[in-house]
């Protein structure tokens, strides 16, 4: 179970509870914060104080003055107006990861929401109630305010879910009060929750881009020294030093590579084996920026205003505007895209009867008469092709809305659409590699490769069977793509 308190949640939490189904239960702590915040929003309406957002309109009609009896409609209104979102929903476990971080906003006791609000969301994240929530709407300024209004419908009773609803559940619906609307929408949740899931992913596509990289050096008859730690400590970024460690251990004891190692008249390889550590090590270095970046968003207060119950204030700013997060998130695209490049490389130079070491053109048993791997280096080649496009920063964009009001936006939640897309796009590509080295690697038998390299040979043909004659490979592919995780990463 993990305990809630506003505490910033790593990637592994948040993918515990996504994906996992985890449980999660607020701390004593937590609850006396949230508590202490409402008893300050509650004596600012019996004392009919002009706070935004509480006692006044939004965003440009923050001048127009709520009288004290309307302050629940206001917030019923700004939920329902502001549930706007279109296109394909959030994936459950997108959903889910919202709703989390959500909660851990709340927690922190800056929101000046009631408990039941934040007890609410945990129990639909325990009892399986998952809103249907669209992943268009948002420019990630004021917050995710779309994607999250459409949550609070649910929260309301109002909100589509999948599958099971709150009264199935038998939970009861919110009536908001005073702030509650804005609580639940003022915040960069949903571009966590996409974000955080993608850049998991994105993480494992590092690890498993240095195995596919590994099996394709053996299938080319390449050597390790470039790999040395005398030259990754001469130059000593963390990701480098990772990587080159990772493919010393994975080409441990390659018989393949005593074959050559004596009398072979060339000198180096080419830059997509050489140079691995330096750039699958430079996309692990711009994840892990990433990674933080999003773990101090987890747990900050992204709310206008915020609530500081110690000395009873509320204050307006713009902690929900998601700079951090946009920019974060073009790095790791570019990054990705960028992992995608260097192996369609080696890929390349898998198939190409120029380039590849004596390996049948193709990796074909039979040239000429079959095809082998022509057509899924085409694939990859569309794929990195499309990735280009997506490495284009959404963050550099702005489009002024609520009357010029809200004039400058992060588009923070476009960042991480597109983010999630190039990670389809390099899983793909990345099973495309350990294909075609898994292949390559049939042609250097009986010689064995490093030990790693043939735990990973192991597992991808425990999914894939060799090309012994030409098939469609699209399905192979999916099929890898969807079961990467079963492959050894380090």
């Amino acid at each position: 179970m993990l305990r809630l308190d506003g505490s910033p949640l790593s990637l592994e939490e948040i993918v515990g509870v996504a994906e996992d189904g985890e449980s999660v239960a607020l701390s004593v702590e937590a609850l006396r914060r949230v508590d202490d915040a409402r008893a300050v929003v509650d004596r600012i309406v019996a004392e009919d104080r002009v706070v935004y957002g509480v006692t006044t309109g939004f965003g440009r009609l923050a001048d127009v003055r709520i009288p004290a009896e309307q302050v629940g409609r206001l917030q019923l209104n700004l939920v329902r107006s502001h549930a706007c979102g279109v296109g394909a929903p959030l994936s459950i476990a997108e959903t889910r990861a919202l709703m989390l971080l959500r909660a851990n906003v709340l927690a922190l006791g800056f929101s000046g929401a009631r408990r039941e609000v934040v007890v609410l969301l945990v129990e639909m994240l325990n009892r399986g109630v998952h809103p249907i929530v669209p992943s268009r709407g948002s420019v990630g300024a004021s917050g995710d305010l779309a994607p999250l209004a459409h949550l609070a419908l649910t929260l309301i009773g109002e909100g589509a879910c999948h599958g099971k609803t709150l009264a199935d559940v038998g939970l009861t619906p919110l009536v908001l009060g005073a702030k509650e609307g804005l609580a639940l929408l003022n915040g960069t949740q949903a571009i966590g929750a996409v974000g955080s899931l993608a850049m998991h992913r994105a993480q494992r596509l590092a690890r498993l881009a240095d195995l596919a990289g590994a099996m394709t050096l053996e299938a080319l008859l390449g050597t390790p020294v470039p790999f040395d730690p005398r030259i990754h400590a001469a130059r000593p970024h963390p990701g480098q030093i990772a990587v080159a460690e990772h493919l010393r251990d994975l080409l441990a004891d390659s018989e393949i590579r005593e074959s050559h190692r004596d009398n072979d008249p060339r000198v180096q390889d080419a830059y997509c084996l050489r140079c691995m550590p330096q750039v699958h090590g430079a996309v692990r270095g711009a994840l892990d920026h990433a990674e933080a970046v999003f773990r101090v968003e987890s747990g900050s207060a992204t709310d206008n205003p915020l609530v500081f119950a110690d000395a009873g204030h509320l204050v307006s700013g713009g902690n929900f505007h998601a700079a951090p997060l946009g920019y974060a998130l073009d790095y790791a695209a570019i990054a990705l895209t960028d992992l995608i490049s260097i192996s369609e490389r080696r890929l390349d130079r898998l198939v190409n009867p120029d380039a590849n070491e004596g390996l049948p053109p193709f990796l074909a048993r039979e040239p000429g008469t079959m095809s082998g791997f022509m057509m899924a280096h085409v694939t990859v080649a569309a794929l990195l092709s499309e990735a280009k496009v997506l490495a284009h920063p959404a963050s550099v964009d702005s489009v002024p809305t609520s009357g010029g009001k809200e004039d400058h936006v992060s588009m923070g939640m476009t960042a991480a659409l597109k983010l999630r897309q190039l990670v389809d796009l390099a899983e793909r590509a990345l099973a495309v590699e350990l294909l075609a080295a898994a292949e390559g690697l049939e042609f250097r038998r009986p010689l064995r490769p490093g030990r790693g390299v043939e735990r990973g040979y192991d597992a991808v043909r425990a999914l894939v069977p060799e090309v012994t004659e030409d098939r469609p490979l699209g399905p192979d592919i999916e099929r890898l793509a969807a079961n990467l995780a079963t492959l050894p990463c380090g």
